[in-house]
C-alpha cells in the first residue's frame, strides 16, 4: 500500500504539536492587519495568537484570504515527487474558496502525477469542526485505513459533525455583514448573545440568542446534550478566541451533565478570530445530525 500525507488548512485551528504528532500537514491561509500581510501557521510562527487578539482589540480591522490553487500545487508537488498520494480534507466551500483551490490543484497535479492518488473532501466544517474530521481523520490512517477508505469516511461522516458558536461582541459579526448595525446596537444594549451553527451546505447561521455570556454557553452545551452520540466515549472540541476562562466553564458543563472525559482544546487562528472577535467560543462534536433550531 503506498504511504499517504494527510493535508489540511490552517482554519482546521488545531493545535500545532496535535497536528504534527498527527503527521496532518496544514498549509497556511492569510491574513492582513496593521498593514502588513502574514500567514496564518497552526504553531503561530509569524504571529502570536496572543498578539492578533491585543490588535484586533485594539481597534485593528483584519482581512483574510483562502490558500490559492499554486500554494496548493507548491506544497503538494513535493510531496508527490516523493511517491506519497495525498488526501487534502479542505474548509467548507460555504464559507472559503479553499476547497476549490485544493480540487483544482488535484486535478491539475493528477495528469503530471498520474501514478500517484490525490483527493480532496470537502468537510462542510469550519475552525474546529474541521479540525474535529482531521483528527478523526489522522486516527483512521493510524489504524491503518486506506487513502481511500479515509476519504469515504470523511464525506459519509461529515454532517454529524457539529457546530455551535457564540461571541461576545457583535460589532464583529456586523463587520463582518453577518447582521445589521441596528442588530449589532440593540443586541449590545440588551445583553445578547448569538448562538450560531453551521449547516448542512457549511454556511454558517444564526441559530438562536441567549441573555447573558453565561446563558450563550449553557446554550451550546444544551445543544450538545439534545444530539451528541455517546459524549462519554467521543472527544469534546472547544475553540475559543482569547477567553480561556469560559473554556473552563463550557468543560466543566459538558463533564458535568454527560460525563465527557477527553477534550481538545484550541484557540480560533486569525481567520476565524476576526470574525468572532474576542471572545468567540465553539463547541464541536459528533452527534445525530447537525441542526436542531
Amino acid at each position: 500500500m503506498a504511504d499517504y500525507v494527510i493535508l489540511t488548512d490552517s482554519s482546521c485551528d488545531l493545535p500545532g504539536d496535535l497536528a504534527k504528532e498527527l503527521e496532518i500537514v496544514a498549509l497556511p491561509l492569510s491574513f492582513h492587519i496593521g498593514g502588513k500581510d502574514y500567514h496564518d501557521y497552526l504553531d503561530e510562527r509569524e504571529m502570536p495568537i496572543s498578539k492578533f487578539y491585543h490588535l484586533i482589540r485594539a481597534g485593528e480591522s483584519c482581512t483574510t484570504a483562502a490558500v490559492n490553487v499554486d500554494g496548493y500545487k507548491r506544497a503538494m508537488e513535493p510531496l508527490l515527487r516523493q511517491g506519497k498520494d495525498i488526501l487534502d480534507i479542505a474548509f467548507s466551500s460555504g464559507l472559503s474558496a479553499t476547497y476549490n483551490s485544493a480540487k483544482i490543484a488535484c486535478r491539475e497535479l493528477a495528469e503530471k502525477y498520474p501514478q500517484r492518488k490525490l483527493f480532496a473532501a470537502d468537510t462542510l466544517a469550519g475552525s474546529l469542526g474541521e479540525g474535529l474530521m482531521v483528527y478523526m481523520a489522522a486516527k483512521r490512517k493510524q489504524a491503518g485505513e486506506s487513502i481511500e477508505e479515509v476519504r469515504d469516511w470523511v464525506e459519509q461522516n461529515r454532517l454529524h459533525a457539529c457546530h455551535w458558536f457564540t461571541v461576545d461582541d457583535l460589532k464583529y459579526l456586523k463587520r463582518g455583514g453577518r447582521i445589521s448595525g441596528a442588530t449589532a446596537l440593540l443586541g449590545s444594549m440588551m445583553s445578547i448573545k448569538p448562538i450560531l451553527c453551521v449547516d448542512d451546505d457549511g454556511h454558517l447561521l444564526p441559530a438562536g440568542k441567549a441573555r447573558g455570556r453565561r446563558a450563550s454557553l449553557d446554550a451550546l452545551v444544551d445543544h450538545m446534550e439534545q444530539t451528541a452520540v455517546d459524549p462519554v466515549n467521543q472527544p469534546a472540541f472547544i475553540g475559543h478566541a482569547d477567553c480561556r476562562e469560559d473554556v473552563d466553564y463550557l468543560a466543566g458543563e459538558i463533564k458535568r451533565r454527560m460525563g465527557t472525559k477527553d477534550f481538545v482544546i484550541s484557540n480560533m487562528g486569525p481567520v476565524i478570530g476576526t470574525h468572532t472577535g474576542p471572545g468567540g467560543l465553539g463547541l464541536f462534536f459528533f452527534g445525530s445530525k447537525r441542526i436542531v433550531l
